[in-house]
């Protein structure tokens, strides 16, 4: 963990359809020995509880310590996923209060653990504002720390409406004070295409 970091959970997203992929699940894909979805939870390994929210993998030591949730239906899209989270987070609050700061990641960002030493350096300076990474000009709301309570109280007041499937990221975080913090470029980079997996090193099938 970052020295001074402050206490985090994490939320990975790995329930995508892969659509531009062939239907390939990305968490499955291999980098350097490693799927991305255990390198991911390998970068996310001081976060106090982490959910992924997705299909569970084949036994893997990386992905162990997990809770696996599943959005309902599936394939709702990332903000129907991240309510799925904190709903299951909920459940557990009796037993084990949330951390003050949620990480918020994609699955397939082979950078991730740079990321999240920045987000967690930028928080570790003090401030109560939810942080957002721009790379390329680009906010990315799946590549984010926010913090915790604000979080919640943007996923109950979606939830007091109606359902969240196919609700977009950005209208689940309108409620939500965000700080946007440059990364170096490509830091966010994802596997959206087998030309994007090539670039990255990704092993391709």
């Amino acid at each position: 963990m970052t020295p001074g970091a402050p206490p985090f959970d994490a939320v990975v997203l790995a329930g995508g359809r892969s659509t531009r992929l062939g239907g390939v699940p990305k968490a499955g894909l291999v980098l350097d020995g490693e799927t991305l979805l255990e390198r991911t939870c390998t970068a996310l390994a001081s976060a106090l509880h982490l959910t992924v929210v997705g299909p569970v993998p084949d036994d893997r030591p990386a992905t162990r310590r997990a809770s696996f949730v599943r959005e309902e239906p599936a394939f709702a899209g990332p903000a129907a996923a991240v309510v799925a989270a904190f709903r299951a987070s909920s459940d557990r609050a009796a037993t084990r209060p949330a951390a003050p700061w949620c990480a918020v990641v994609a699955c397939d960002m082979p950078r991730v653990g740079e990321l999240l030493a920045l987000l967690l350096a930028e928080a570790a300076e003090g401030g109560d504002t939810s942080l957002v990474a721009v790379d390329g000009g680009r906010d990315q709301p799946l590549a984010a720390l926010y913090r915790t309570d604000d979080l919640a109280a943007a996923v109950d007041a979606v939830l007091a409406r109606g359902s969240a499937d196919n609700l977009s990221m950005r209208s689940l975080l309108a409620s939500v004070s965000t700080r946007y913090i440059p990364v170096p470029p490509g830091t966010t980079h994802d596997v959206d295409t087998w030309q994007d997996a090539r670039a990255l090193g990704v092993d391709v099938p």
